[in-house]
């Protein structure tokens, strides 16, 4: 199995990198961001020796190098499941590779279906923090110490100061946001309507099968992590519906334009 560093010097190689401090995962039906950057190139994952596939529609499996303004960005087009049996170190790894390609600030992108009946479909989410209820941790196994520590704690595994930042750049250009907490479940199939009520309880705000193992990854190398949800649908039993991933890339769709023009603001104004 290839490193992370071996993976990365093969990037390297093939993409023009100079000095990149910024990427950006793009989730279910949100790609059209990647149309933003400038002056792009793409490499397809399959192109890069030890380097996962995803297998999930919406999701096209390329990472993207270009520019906004004259800050350089990675954007992965296509992020991995643990639902497709990804295992949670792969996707650590994956992360570990952008720390080995220089990145300092991860923006994750997300669909995820609302908890609240307040938060209806097309809402975007800032995510100030998450529950991992998806009974798998990518830090599990031996600690690599170059890395981070064995125990790296994840109270802060938002910072806050990310997303006033954001809520800023939102207000400015008439964009509304809400925060909440992402709750994280293995998946694939949809929650049932008593899991949903469950989930409220337990203090979530919006659920999805994504995103928490990439956050657990970066935070314990270092990458400070701004999380935004795009909310597609009601979760099953708030409303008389029954979710589906059609719905799910449609109204990601929708949204895409109002996420795409706050993720670029964000970067442009990046010190």
């Amino acid at each position: 199995m290839n490193s992370a560093k071996e993976i990365a010097e093969e990037i390297k190689k093939k993409l023009p990198i100079k000095d990149v401090e910024t990427a950006v995962i793009l989730g279910s039906g949100l790609s059209g961001f990647a149309q933003i950057l400038e002056h792009q190139q793409s490499l397809r994952y399959k192109e890069i020796n030890g380097f996962p596939q995803t297998s999930v529609s919406g999701h096209k499996g390329e990472l993207i190098y270009g520019y906004i303004g004259a800050k350089e960005v990675l954007c992965l087009n296509g992020r991995f499941h643990l639902y497709e049996g990804h295992e949670p170190q792969t996707i650590a790894q994956v992360i570990r590779v952008l720390k080995d390609l220089g990145i300092k600030r991860l923006i994750i992108t997300n669909a995820a279906g609302s908890l609240r009946k307040d938060m209806a479909p097309g809402t975007l989410m800032l995510i100030k923090d998450h529950i991992n209820f998806s009974g798998k941790n990518p830090l599990v196994g031996a600690n690599d110490e170059i890395y981070g520590c064995r125990f790296p704690a994840m109270n802060n595994a938002y910072p806050e100061h990310l997303r006033e930042k954001c809520k800023k750049i939102a207000e400015k250009l008439k964009i509304s946001v809400k925060e909440g907490t992402y709750f994280m479940v293995l998946g694939p199939n949809f929650e049932t309507a008593a899991e949903v009520r469950a989930f409220g309880i337990l203090g979530g705000d919006a659920v999805g099968m994504s995103t928490v193992p990439e956050v657990i990854a970066a935070v314990h190398c270092g990458i400070e992590v701004l999380g935004i949800s795009v909310i597609t649908n009601y979760a099953a039993g708030l409303v008389n519906n029954t979710p589906t991933h059609q719905e799910t890339l449609e109204e990601a769709d929708k949204a895409s334009l109002r996420m795409s023009a706050l993720v670029t603001e964000f970067i442009k104004e990046e010190e």
